[in-house]
């Protein structure tokens, strides 16, 4: 027994939840606060004592994984060295020795996913692996590889998800359930019977506020502007309606049809990706003003008639001269000058000087979806003399640096020790972190997601009352987003019972079905055994015994270190492939000697032909490698703004100019089965040997030739081919006369004198100059 029972209690509800998941792989859905990581806990300490060997806690960010490895620490009688943090930021050799060593480990996915890829480590020994934040586990997300390999790899495999709420999407629920080869379920609400008594109770209440003439004025026309937009749209059948309420998501969907038309030659459709550019612009304008009100839509225009001042774009541009735009502009100039803001700035500093006022030192969160509208809120509070810090992510966004980790870390504690009431959150705040219970959450604007709902407003009522308090624009897609995620938690509870009965029926036959059984795969090894036996007698009897030669690694694949975020190199592995992981200067995946493959995503290739870089990855490439290869992976055409003859020309160019064969594959799989293969050819048929090159490749003959007359004055790479096609060698070059110079194409009087001077002078040692 390793869990000191001394220091915890186990609610009645956590040890049933226990007893049923700690011999199957479970799915366990709580509401934040209510004690997840405990019940992990549990199981780990059962895992241990039954099986010894390792166990593994993944978290999906690095301060949460060092959250659980203190929780651990403070729980767990295990010698402080034998319980650890892995992380990216850890050297790799080092990460393997720790690995090693140790009985419990806390780590970030990516981490675990990169040390598997390339064989650093095993899960053979891991007896519990813990997916915290379990509703990631979808698409290609690091959780849902490393499930497929532990159910492989272990011998004593026992899988347990923690989430708050896996979402509302039936697709999404039975792809994590799949993922994570889930054979039970356990749901609580803070309605169950047995979780009930232990929840203080939320207060919830929504604040309708009414927005200010001006703001309908200035709505009114940008609704307008965006019915006239969606029209032309509408009118060609690529939208339902030309409603301005229509869903961003069918504006962008009208986007990609456009671009797939185009690709095929349909280049009338064209001029109505003008209309869609405009309608995404004034969608986005509508949703500011609505849910951020009036300097953050001041901000946008301004970005916008920055955008149309440099001619970036045409439908920029008309949208910036329309009549209506500029009246609206001169609406919120207007505002401005008489100090008129989103009435939701107002209705919060009252609730948080209300709760102050009863409390001076309240714990408070207020969350937006917006930096820019966190950044207005911190300075509405300062000049209030209302202590208060914004907490966002690590990204950098234009002109606004993120947060690294530490400092987010410092951010908490301060706020944990009552250093200041108000923390302004973004979403970064909503998962995970171990934010300090607070007395009041306001929701600056409601969000269409059962996920992030719930996440919120777990950040009050752990040990006492709380209140949350959402604050909705009349009338707005504020009302819309907040009945859309009260609808959709619902949903995910009926969705839950019913993915929960379907995994009792099925027994996890159709999900678990593909993965060979333990004891299979013994026979399996039984049977190659026996038949080896005779094989090694014949060995014995022979008059000269056969020498033994070491299996090689097989097909070698040097991989350049960020390809490592793709699924290529997964699959490159469970394709039989040895990766070398380097940072390579040149391509993303070395097979030999002679060739190089430079992978690019659909929309990395596009954007490489915008800024510039195509052609000089394709220069470097043919320095390098005799026979580089470049493959492009997803759809290439309709994805982007980009006529498809820019793309065209492109690929053209690759293939003609810069003898580079472009290869074409649907998805990460079809990549990586075309690597392999030529890594197969390479390696296999051609006997090559893998070479990674940073430098040139050896010149030949003829290009060394041109290199020592390019060196000639006024001569460049093409004159020294004519020079050298008219005199047939160096030497003849360097001893023609003015007159036999001037005979080549290009050589006037003048060059011919100046290259006579440099071949005949004689050379005189230049004095040092004393600086």
């Amino acid at each position: 027994m390793y869990l000191r029972k001394d220091l915890i209690q186990p609610r009645v509800y956590q040890e049933v939840i226990y007893a049923k998941c700690k011999d199957k792989n479970s799915l366990v859905v709580l509401p934040t606060g209510l004690g997840k990581t405990l019940i992990a806990q549990m199981i780990a300490d059962y895992r241990l004592s039954k099986y010894g060997g390792k166990v593994l806690m993944l978290a999906p960010t690095k301060p949460l994984a060092l959250q659980h490895r203190e929780s651990f620490l403070k729980l767990f009688d295990l010698p402080e060295e034998k319980i650890n943090t892995l992380t990216g930021e850890i050297q790799p050799e080092r990460r393997e020795e720790i690995w090693r060593k140790s009985i419990i480990i806390t780590a970030t996915p990516q981490t675990i996913e990169n040390d598997l890829v390339v064989g650093r480590i095993s899960l053979e020994d891991v007896v519990l692996l813990v997916f915290d934040e379990a509703h990631r586990a979808v698409g290609n997300y690091a959780y849902v590889y490393i499930a497929k390999e532990y159910m492989k790899q272990a011998k004593h495999p026992l899988i347990l998800g923690l989430t708050a709420s896996p979402g509302s999407d039936e697709a999404k629920i039975k792809e994590i359930v799949k993922n994570l080869f889930i054979e039970h379920i356990e749901v609580r609400t803070e309605n169950s019977p047995d979780v009930k008594p232990y929840v203080q109770g939320i207060k919830f209440e929504w604040v309708r506020v009414e927005l200010p003439g001006i703001y309908k004025e200035v709505r009114k026309i940008l609704r307008e502007m965006l019915k006239d937009s969606l029209k032309p749209l509408a009118e060609a059948g690529l939208i339902e309606s030309a409603s301005p309420d229509v869903p961003k998501k069918e504006i962008l969907k009208a986007g990609q049809i456009i671009n797939a038309e185009m690709a095929k030659g349909n280049y009338d459709v064209g001029k109505l990706m003008f209309y869609q550019a405009k309608a995404l612009k004034l969608h986005h304008a509508i949703e500011l003003l609505e849910t951020q009100g009036l300097s953050a839509l001041r901000a946008y225009l301004k970005k916008l008639y920055e955008e149309a001042k440099r001619g970036k774009t045409k439908s920029t541009k008309e949208l910036m001269q329309d009549q209506r735009m500029k009246k609206a502009i001169a609406l919120l100039v207007q505002a401005k000058e008489l100090g008129i803001d989103h009435p939701k700035l107002d209705k919060m500093k009252e609730l948080i000087k209300e709760q102050l006022s009863k409390k001076p030192a309240s714990k408070i969160i207020v969350f937006t979806n917006y930096r820019e509208t966190a950044k207005k809120i911190v300075k509405e509070l300062l000049q209030e003399q209302i202590k208060s810090m914004r907490f966002v992510g690590q990204a950098n966004k234009e002109n606004d640096k993120g947060l690294s980790q530490k400092k987010q870390k410092q951010i908490l504690d301060l706020f944990s020790q009552g250093e200041f009431n108000v923390l302004v959150a973004t979403s970064v705040g909503e998962e995970g972190l171990d934010v300090p219970e607070v007395d009041l959450v306001i929701f600056y604007e409601p969000v269409p997601s059962a996920i992030r709902s719930i996440q919120r407003r777990g950040r009050t009522g752990r040990h006492r009352p709380g209140r949350v308090v959402i604050l909705m624009a009349k009338g707005t897609r504020d009302e819309a987003y907040y009945w859309s995620s009260r609808h959709k938690e619902k949903q995910m509870i009926s969705l839950l019972k019913k993915v929960e009965d379907m995994v009792k029926k099925e027994k996890q036959a159709s999900l678990l079905g593909f993965v060979k059984p333990k004891e299979k795969e013994e026979k399996a090894e039984e049977v190659v055994e026996k038949r080896e036996e005779p094989e090694k007698d014949v060995y014995e009897k022979l008059p000269i015994k056969p020498i033994f030669v070491k299996k090689p690694k097989g097909i070698v694949v040097y991989v350049d270190s960020r390809e490592l975020k793709s699924q290529v190199p997964k699959i490159l592995k469970e394709l039989g492939a040895h990766l070398e992981v380097r940072t390579l200067d040149v391509g993303d995946y070395i097979v030999s000697e002679d060739v190089a493959i430079e992978r690019k995503a659909a929309n990395d290739f596009i954007q490489s032909i915008i800024d510039g870089r195509l052609f000089d990855q394709a220069k470097r490439l043919k320095e390098a490698y005799s026979r580089p290869v470049i493959i492009i992976e997803g759809e290439l055409y309709g994805i982007r703004n980009v006529h498809p003859n820019a793309i065209r020309g492109a690929l053209a160019a690759l293939t003609v100019d810069w003898e580079i064969p472009v290869l074409f594959a649907k998805d990460s799989s079809e990549v990586a089965s075309y690597i392999y293969l030529i890594a197969k050819r390479e390696q296999e048929e051609r006997k090559k040997e893998v070479a990674v090159r940073s430098e040139k490749k050896a010149l030949t003959l003829a290009e060394r030739q041109r290199l020592i007359v390019e060196g000639l004055p006024y001569v460049s790479a093409t004159l020294a081919r004519r020079l050298l096609k008219h005199f047939g060698s160096v030497e003849r070059v360097f001893t023609a006369k003015e007159s036999e110079l001037m005979q080549v194409e290009g050589i006037g009087e003048k060059i011919a004198r100046e290259i006579r001077k440099v071949i005949t002078s004689p050379y005189e040692e230049e004095e040092e100059k004393n600086i």
